[in-house]
């Protein structure tokens, strides 16, 4: 997957969802809301690209949205 990871800090409530469902990519910063681990552009394999899906459906601010090519 080559996908862009948006993230809206401000719509953020701090739930950690996105870090339980991918810790390898989303993180809590000091502040408590949602900071993307490394690059926001990212090629990953199927079990992150999953987590990462799966992060953006449970964000209960929608908060997080994935831009995906191809």
């Amino acid at each position: 997957m080559n996908a862009r990871i948006v993230v809206d800090r401000e719509r953020c409530v701090g739930a950690g969802q996105c870090v339980l469902a991918a810790p390898e990519v989303f993180d809590s910063g000091d502040d408590g809301l949602v900071r993307v681990v490394g690059d926001t552009e990212t090629e990953t394999g199927t079990a992150v690209a999953d987590g990462i899906r799966h992060a953006v459906r449970l964000c209960p601010a929608r908060a997080l949205s994935l831009r995906e090519d191809g």
